[in-house]
């Protein structure tokens, strides 16, 4: 589904908090925009959209876009977004989270969401540190990496995001960078769409602490990085350089049962053997 109306970004906005207060070269601005370019090509109608988020960089996105919007508590957005979701099912819950929101004080939430398979889009914003509260290490920094709190490098190995949800039961995980806007925003498309628990990763530059941190270049360099440095899946470059990363939907499963409606079943079970 798609329009043929022009894409205007201030329809999807609250304009009253712009300029926003991402650092210079922060690379969740595209993400933002990918985003509001798959709710636009979808039509879909902005109170059918409820977006829930915790606390860091990525979470400043709630308060951004004119949806119906919650900002809630450190790591407990997708907690939040489930209680929305159980209660009013109709609506698109989408969370957008960071490294710590997602999978560090996050991470039990993460994984039994996409456990249960409930119909929500997780965009994890990876920049691989935390930016908001000082640039110290994230679960997804990776090991050799300087932060704040790591001063001689990290020794703590990084989560595979796409491995860990594909392993917690997600029923559709995809991988994409903040150059490759325009492949984020499809990915986001069908992530939306879909009828279950949705991941998509997007690889964002944080260019202010990791990048300065691990001499890695400004935003433009470091964006030029995952240009360099990623590949589509199964990409035959994978054969003589295997640490690429792989970009692209990884998990797109249809055919088990979505959380919501099996719980409905269950309500109308119990209503039946109570009459």
């Amino acid at each position: 589904m798609s329009t043929n109306k022009e894409f205007d970004f201030k329809n999807y906005v609250r304009g009253r908090y712009f300029p926003h207060i991402w650092c210079p070269g922060c690379g969740h601005g595209i993400v933002l925009g990918a985003l509001l370019r798959a709710v636009h090509e979808l039509e879909l109608d902005k109170n059918n959209i409820v977006m829930t988020s915790g606390i860091g960089c990525s979470s400043r996105i709630s308060g951004y876009v004119d949806f119906h919007s919650l900002h809630t508590i450190h790591g407990r957005a997708l907690a939040f977004a489930t209680g929305v979701k159980l209660s009013r099912p109709n609506l698109k819950a989408i969370v957008p989270m960071g490294d710590g929101d997602a999978l560090a004080i996050g991470g039990n939430h993460f994984i039994h969401a996409a456990r249960r398979n409930i119909d929500i889009t997780a965009i994890v914003m990876n920049n691989r540190i935390y930016g908001m509260t000082g640039g110290q290490f994230s679960p997804l920094s990776g090991t050799g990496k300087k932060a704040t709190t790591a001063p001689y490098t990290t020794i703590d190995n990084n989560f595979d995001v796409v491995e860990l949800a594909k392993a917690a039961g997600a029923s559709f995980v995809a991988r994409s960078t903040v150059f490759h806007a325009s492949e984020s925003k499809e990915y986001l498309k069908k992530a939306i769409m879909h009828k279950g628990f949705s991941v998509v990763e997007i690889l964002s530059q944080c260019p202010t602490y990791y990048g300065r941190k691990n001499k890695e270049g400004d935003a433009a360099t470091m964006m030029e990085g995952y240009r360099k440095n990623t590949v589509k899946i199964g990409s035959k470059k994978l054969d003589t350089n295997p640490d690429l990363i792989q970009r692209g939907i990884f998990v797109e499963d249809t055919d088990r049962p979505e959380y919501c409606e099996a719980y409905d079943e269950i309500i109308e079970t119990a209503m039946k053997g109570k009459a």
